[in-house]
């Protein structure tokens, strides 16, 4: 069965990190409906929720991606490339060793999970204002061992990897061009998403659904000719946060 580990929405979330979005107004309520939407959306595809509150304190605690990169045998604990964000990682180690090993890149290394994109046993990194390239290295140096190939991608414009590009199957890049180097996806098709809909190349997949932002009509279109099932979710107050569907749960099967 597929976990979604998810966390409750921060009190404090309107003091979030931001880098390429101008602060908006936050509305807390509207946000936590949201996210209570955003949970039941995972469970209608077959994913178990967990809901946490350990890292309530923390004013990006929902986006809870960033904390960990989570493969079939192993939980490897990040280190997050923005001071404000580092208590966040160590508040989910006790959940996720409830299903994996745990390891832990330390500083200088930085990595977020926002930055991993797996498919299989490749795993593409992101290096980005998050993830620098000692990050991408002790990942590798964890995953290797363990049979996967990890591939750095530069990332432009834009906060994360995944921010920019997710699969939407395993032969299939949904991706915003502009804000990545497609050259080490040259082996997958790639949708090329709307120019109008910048931040619509961020989807969930879970088990034979595809979620897409319910803000991006065109791409959920598009989607929909190449995939049998897309749920849209509405994630307007979350966008202000810079964040993205994929940055609100971790995803994973559970052994």
């Amino acid at each position: 069965m597929l976990v979604a580990l998810t966390h409750i929405v921060s009190p404090l979330i309107e003091d979030c990190e931001l880098t390429y979005v101008e602060r908006e107004r936050i509305d807390y309520d509207r946000a936590v409906a949201q996210h209570e939407a955003y949970c039941r959306a995972l469970e209608r595809c077959g994913a178990k929720v967990v809901k946490l509150t350990t890292n309530s304190a923390l004013p990006d605690s929902c986006f809870v991606e960033d904390t960990a990169i989570v493969t079939k045998d192993l939980a490897v604990l990040t280190s997050m490339g923005t001071a404000s964000r580092r208590e966040e990682p160590s508040g989910m180690e006790k959940e996720l060793g409830k299903y994996r090993d745990v390891e832990r890149v330390q500083l200088p290394a930085t990595i977020e999970g926002g930055d991993c994109l797996q498919t299989g046993k490749n795993v593409f990194v992101g290096v980005s204002c998050r993830t620098n390239r000692e990050g991408v290295a002790e990942l590798e140096r964890l995953l290797k061992p363990r049979g996967y190939r990890v591939m750095p991608v530069e990332v432009k414009s834009c906060l994360h990897l995944k921010t920019a590009c997710t699969f939407i199957n395993d032969e299939t890049l949904l991706a915003n061009p502009r804000w990545i180097d497609l050259a080490p996806f040259k082996n997958y098709n790639v949708i090329t998403i709307p120019e109008d809909e910048p931040w619509a190349a961020n989807a969930v997949r879970v088990n034979g659904s595809v979620c897409i932002d319910a803000g991006s009509p065109k791409t959920a279109e598009l989607v929909s000719r190449a995939h049998s099932h897309v749920e849209t979710i509405d994630i307007s107050e979350f966008r202000k946060a810079e964040g993205s569907l994929t940055c609100l749960s971790i995803v994973f099967k559970e052994k």
